[in-house]
């Protein structure tokens, strides 16, 4: 069960000059917990934003560039061999960036999808959700508070 986890705000913004446009300390928590013990897949300017495998998950960075290294990671050069290399996993996560996002949207199962509700100035977008692909089946919302400046939603959806 292959699962796109992504954080987007109301006008699908993503991040601005490969940095995320948040803080959202809950999401960062849900996020570590949701991943932890898992694949996760990942493209090259998202490492690089993060800067270092994150612990406890297995890394696999999709690049072009196959001479790319990167100490204690996975690097492949397309979506489908970071796809097989999780295979044994039970539940990888796809975690971006936009353009893996792009691609990864058809062929994943679920997506956990973080909702900041907010529109924010950004330079990299979310694909739209096709509700004729993609059913809610969970919504938990969350205002604003003295951690988290915006309100916010966490929303699952399975492939129909």
């Amino acid at each position: 069960m292959t699962t796109l986890i992504a954080a987007i705000a109301n006008n699908n913004a993503l991040g601005k000059d490969n940095d995320l446009i948040w803080h959202l300390p809950a999401d960062l928590i849900r996020f570590r917990h949701t991943t932890t013990g898992h694949h996760i897949l990942m493209g090259r300017n998202t490492y690089e934003s993060i800067g270092k495998p994150l612990p406890n998950r297995t890394s696999v960075i999709i690049t072009r560039n196959a001479n790319y290294k990167a100490e204690g990671c996975i690097v492949v050069t397309s979506l489908e061999a970071a796809l097989e290399i999780a295979k044994e996993d039970s539940s990888p996560f796809v975690i971006g960036g936009a353009q893996i996002y792009r691609e990864a949207i058809n062929l994943v199962d679920q997506l956990d999808i973080t909702e900041v509700h907010h529109d924010f100035e950004a330079d990299v977008f979310f694909p739209e959700i096709d509700s004729s692909v993609w059913k809610e089946t969970r919504r938990e919302r969350f205002e604003a508070d003295s951690k988290n400046p915006y309100p916010y939603s966490f929303v699952s959806y399975q492939r129909r």
